[in-house]
């Protein structure tokens, strides 16, 4: 898409996911999904099960939020805490941004809302898994102060395709965040 045709982002709002966004946020998981580029899944869940998600997620107080144009979730970013007890300072970020409205800032509008949210929430430390492939997201990350700790070889196969993940994480008390 062309910078002429781009949506304008100024009117985009970060809110916290409440029901009423299920369908769309369900929807545009499954384009993202199925560009087969940067998610693990490789399609949306079935929507019962999104919606199972989504609800454990707010009764859980994990902090998903979504980018909305109008009524419609053109992004999310979420952070689920880890079940075990022992790890339950720790959660996993996972997003995605519909294709027409990347490279706008509207990635690190997500991330930095969501990562305040989990800080408020006492989490000490959020992990995730990149593609190495990913070089926009990667940048991203760091911008917003992940660090790398790794990769995972072979962490996906997708087509036949075998993809390394890059290991990064953010630590809020080595980071200053607020």
């Amino acid at each position: 898409m062309d910078a002429a045709a781009s949506p304008d982002t100024s009117g985009i709002r970060i809110e916290p996911i409440a029901a009423v966004h299920i369908d769309s946020f369900h929807r545009t998981l499954d384009v993202v999904a199925r560009e087969k580029k940067y998610l693990s899944m490789l399609e949306a869940s079935p929507l019962p099960q999104t919606r199972e998600f989504v609800m454990g997620m707010i009764a859980k107080g994990n902090p998903q939020f979504v980018a909305t144009a109008g009524d419609e979730v053109v992004g999310w970013c979420d952070i689920s805490r880890h079940f075990f007890p022992s790890h339950a300072h720790r959660g996993n970020l996972g997003m995605g941004i519909l294709p027409a409205y990347r490279g706008k800032g509207l990635g690190r509008r997500l991330i930095e809302t969501t990562l305040r949210a989990a800080q408020k929430s006492g989490f000490a430390r959020v992990e995730l898994n990149v593609y190495e492939d990913n070089a926009r997201a990667i940048a991203l990350y760091e911008k917003t102060g992940f660090a790398r700790e790794g990769i995972v070889r072979r962490a996906s196969r997708i087509d036949g395709r075998f993809i390394d993940a890059i290991s990064m994480a953010f630590l809020f008390d080595e980071r200053g965040f607020s």
